[in-house]
């Protein structure tokens, strides 16, 4: 799930109490999947639970800060390595996972873009074979099925269009040496109110 795997990997970067933590996905997403505080916690929770963080001490303000551990990095890593499951994904995952990795240290963003675009075209051939193995549809049921894998095909097709036109865009911004990784931001972010994000056009001119 792209909101676990990204959390651990912004916390791979440093410890972070929730509010902290919730400005840091708004800044490195873009604000296109808005998280409440509780969604956050109730995460912290399940990865506390399943070994990959640990809560540290409360500051003198009460915040507690939360640590990745050994397991968790060897999570990111995984997570970054591997491609998402477009079988099983509810959002547009991939986009959330580029954006975060694409403001990472140390992480080959073109690798990642290179792992996607292998299984994406795994799935379309398969879909291919499924939809040629149909045929004209004969019955209601077989009309069904190849509208579903009709736009699947076409979502595949699109994807496939979308990661070349990102290659090219990322092959620029290397060129054009554009800018450092997001480090940590240090401020410590009001409640309630989401980072304001730094226009796109305003970033790159």
């Amino acid at each position: 799930m792209s909101i676990r795997q990204s959390l651990l990997a912004i916390l791979d970067q440093g410890p972070c109490y929730g509010y902290q933590l919730r400005a840091e996905f708004d800044r490195r997403t873009g604000g296109t999947w808005p998280l409440n505080v509780g969604q956050i916690y109730q995460t912290l929770d399940r990865l506390e639970r399943d070994g990959l963080v640990a809560k540290g001490e409360s500051d003198h303000e009460g915040r507690a800060y939360y640590e990745i551990t050994e397991a968790g990095s060897a999570a990111v890593t995984s997570w970054l390595a591997s491609p998402v499951d477009r079988h099983t994904a509810t959002r547009d995952e991939f986009a959330i996972k580029l954006a975060v990795a694409a403001t990472l240290p140390g992480v080959d963003v073109a690798r990642v873009l290179q792992v996607q675009r292998t299984s994406t075209m795994a799935l379309l051939r398969d879909l291919t074979r499924t939809k040629e193995s149909i045929g004209e549809p004969t019955t209601r049921e077989d009309l069904a099925h190849l509208l579903v894998i009709d736009g699947q095909i076409f979502q595949l097709d699109g994807e496939l269009r979308w990661l070349d036109h990102t290659e090219g865009r990322l092959a620029r911004a290397v060129a054009d040496g554009l800018g450092d990784p997001i480090p940590l931001d240090t401020d410590v972010p009001k409640r309630g109110r989401p980072v304001r994000q730094t226009s796109v056009s305003a970033a790159e001119h």
